[in-house]
């Protein structure tokens, strides 16, 4: 695997905030003791936190930072669409892995193969063929990210970063990762500001 050298201050600041609100799902899914076992599931919880795995996916894989937004929309799509199997600890690695795959061959003129990422998430190629039609299953096959839509998901992702910016006690309601599709958001900076600071 070649070796491609970024600096922490290349990493967009958009992986940390996914990383964030991932591990925050995750740690919350874990306490639900009545989940389904999938395809996703390891049998032990990675020892890699998902802010490394995302730095190492993002540091290896080449992908546009907006890939992983979009990678990010078809997370919340699974778990819609697939309500018994939440992230958790023991398969959020695999889903990120898979729907930055997805993502990257959807929305990238130029990816890696399967068997590439397989090495960057330590799983065999023939498992990630399998995470990725499985994947692509769970979601419908509904791969188009509108541009609404993505600029709501960059809304929320924003308002996650001042959330870690600004200090303050958080309590999670909602077990979910995701905000609705058709939901309007309505913040006083300019969606393309919000966006670029993502990206930044």
């Amino acid at each position: 695997m070649a070796e491609i050298e970024k600096s922490d201050e290349e990493m967009p600041r958009v992986i940390n905030f996914m990383a964030s609100v991932l591990e925050k799902v995750a740690e919350t899914n874990d306490l639900n003791s009545a989940q389904k076992i999938s395809i996703f599931d390891g049998l032990t919880r990675p020892t890699i936190s998902v802010q490394s795995y995302l730095e190492r996916i993002f540091k290896y894989a080449n992908c546009s930072p907006s890939c992983f937004i979009v990678a990010y929309i078809y997370l919340d799509r699974f778990s819609q669409m697939q309500p018994l199997l939440p992230i958790n600890s023991f398969n959020v690695h695999r889903l990120l892995i898979t729907s930055v795959l997805v993502s990257a061959k959807f929305m990238d003129d130029i990816f890696y193969n399967n068997g590439y990422y397989g090495k960057v998430g330590g799983i065999s190629t023939r498992e990630m063929n399998l995470l990725e039609v499985d994947f692509l299953f769970g979601i419908g096959f509904q791969l188009n990210v509108t541009p609404t839509t993505f600029h709501t998901y960059c809304s929320y992702l924003h308002t996650e970063m001042l959330m870690l910016e600004i200090p303050m006690p958080l309590k999670i309601v909602n077990q979910q990762c995701w905000v609705n599709d058709d939901e309007s958001s309505t913040h006083e900076l300019d969606v393309s500001q919000i966006i670029q600071k993502l990206l930044d």
